[in-house]
């Protein structure tokens, strides 16, 4: 008997929270390059992080950031290899960030590609007080000409980022991933001092943000001249 297309996919997506279950299962035994121990050793040999140097005024267009930091992404060709190589290194997942990286919005480039990210914070753009609605933080960033990264970014963000700060942690700027319960989630890539992680944040529209949280972005085409809204 032919089995129907929500078959295939309900016995694929079963499979896939099978293998995330298994991966962070195992991520404790695993070689621990992300371990709080590893992460350190590794600080002491490589050169500090660069110091984000304080602007003098809001940013007015993409152009005013300088480049972060180039990945690869597409170097995968499903989820089950990514968790994998994250477990292969002791990386740890948040419950919700495993969620995400399981569900259908979370796609894979099939084309191995460098990008170019740049952080940002809402402070930067020009916004006072001390949280802002992410939707109104997307909306800024887009007109001025930073653009949502996919997804993929944020594993593999974690995955090319193993000198990441203790106590720095990186909004993807993204759009949210929704788990089975209906909960949008953003993935945020972490270095809380226990070891490197990747995890999942609130990533509704309305959900207050620090104005110091740090986005990732990659960068597009300005849409409107900069005369906007920072209230």
């Amino acid at each position: 008997m032919r089995r129907t297309a929500a078959q295939t996919w309900a016995g694929t997506t079963a499979r896939l929270l099978i293998w995330v279950v298994c991966v962070l299962a195992s991520a404790n035994r695993a070689h621990a390059q992300c371990s709080a121990r590893d992460v350190l050793q590794k600080q002491l040999v490589l050169k500090a992080a660069p110091v984000v140097p304080t602007r003098m005024g809001p940013v007015t267009s993409v152009s005013d950031v300088a480049e972060w930091k180039t990945i690869s992404i597409g170097t995968f060709p499903d989820t089950f290899a990514l968790l994998t190589a994250l477990s292969a290194i002791g990386c740890g997942v948040g419950n919700s960030a495993a969620e995400a990286l399981a569900r259908p919005a979370f796609t894979l480039s099939g084309t191995r590609t460098a990008v170019t990210l740049l952080t940002v914070t809402a402070a930067d753009l020009g916004f006072r007080g001390e949280t802002v609605p992410l939707r109104q933080m997307y909306q800024l960033a887009q007109q001025l000409g930073f653009r949502l990264a996919p997804p993929e970014i944020a594993p593999q963000l974690r995955l090319q980022y193993l000198d990441q700060p203790v106590g720095e942690f990186l909004v993807i700027g993204m759009s949210p991933i929704q788990t089975w319960a209906g909960e949008e989630v953003i993935l945020t890539v972490a270095n809380g001092g226990a070891g490197l992680i990747l995890i999942g944040q609130d990533g509704r529209a309305d959900a207050e943000i620090p104005v110091t949280s740090r986005f990732v972005f990659l960068r597009s085409l300005p849409m409107t001249p900069a005369a906007l809204n920072r209230n």
